[in-house]
């Protein structure tokens, strides 16, 4: 299934990873189970910010109470990977929880994964 992303969106989420390339940048993504209709960017807490990402969890709570409330469904995160490529990591995989989607942003690229339980999948992204 495809999922869509609006081009202004994908845009200030790829500049605001160029921006930071010493570090992984990390957030939310909020829409339906085929579009992103907008992204939160968050706190990366990790202890290795320059190769991993934890959302801190003041945010994803928040979201989540949000969202209980009314507000954007939250769909999955996004983060980048500064000296790899835009494919899940064995840390990724780790930390995955299965049917969220991972927009995972590397040298410029952009790829969309869902997480199930025995890995990753690849989804379409449409950019529109």
């Amino acid at each position: 299934m495809t999922v869509s992303i609006a081009r202004i969106c994908l845009d200030r989420l790829r500049a605001e990873a160029a921006a930071s390339p010493e570090r992984e940048i990390c957030g939310l993504l909020f829409g339906t189970p085929v579009r992103i209709e907008a992204a939160l960017a968050t706190l990366n807490i990790a202890a290795r910010i320059e190769d991993e990402f934890e959302i801190d969890p003041r945010a994803l709570i928040a979201a989540h109470r949000a969202e209980r409330a009314g507000g954007p469904r939250l769909i999955g995160h996004y983060h980048s990977h500064p000296s790899g490529s835009a494919f899940p990591s064995a840390r990724d995989a780790a930390a995955a929880e299965p049917g969220r989607l991972w927009l995972i942003l590397a040298s410029g690229d952009a790829r969309l994964w869902r997480s199930e339980i025995d890995g990753f999948a690849a989804v379409p992204l449409d950019i529109g």
